[in-house]
């Protein structure tokens, strides 16, 4: 079965995690590449990355901090088509993968995918409990099967956008200042 690698490494600032691969996705070898998916305008146009890039483009995310993987690695037309053992599964490995690499921040890609992984009801945003120590945030699903509009997404997305800036800022308050000779 042809799936899609992950993209990490440690301390990035987010990490994006989708359901799982779509057919066209596993097919092309790159994520979010299905036609109608808003995954790669919505994260530019919110300043969540500040080139407008595309699917081809998966890998360079880690040059802007930034993570992909699934819960589920197995492509399929829809997530209806996973089954309970393809997700009790994917919390074990997804939970080793945010472990391991202690991203700030956790982006679910859908509420599926975040209720799939905490097997509790959510709603978009922020949410109030933490992931190894990451904070956790749930964008709407940029499947082109999500009836939720264009500019509700682009809400959630800037959202996503003014926490990893207030994020940085912190982080660069937080530095120790460069001694000048």
């Amino acid at each position: 079965m042809r799936t899609l690698p992950d993209h990490l490494r440690s301390g990035m600032k987010l990490v994006i995690v989708g359901c799982n691969p779509g057919d066209r996705s596993a097919r092309v070898g790159h994520y979010y590449a299905g036609r109608g998916k808003e995954f790669w305008p919505l994260l530019y146009d919110s300043g969540v990355v500040p080139e407008l890039l595309d699917h081809r483009d998966d890998k360079r995310m880690i040059e802007f901090g930034i993570g992909l993987t699934d819960l589920v690695k197995r492509p399929t037309r829809g997530v209806d088509e996973l089954r309970r053992e393809e997700f009790a599964e994917g919390r074990i490995l997804l939970a080793q993968k945010l472990e391991q690499y202690a991203p700030q921040v956790i982006a679910f890609n859908g509420k599926i995918a975040y209720e799939s992984f905490s097997q509790r009801p959510c709603k978009l945003g922020l949410q109030k409990e933490r992931l190894y120590g990451a904070l956790v945030f749930v964008l709407p699903s940029t499947s082109g099967k999500n009836a939720i509009g264009r500019g509700a997404k682009l809400r959630v997305f800037r959202q996503l956008a003014k926490l990893l800036k207030k994020l940085e800022k912190e982080r660069t308050k937080g530095a120790p200042a460069e001694r000048s000779n």
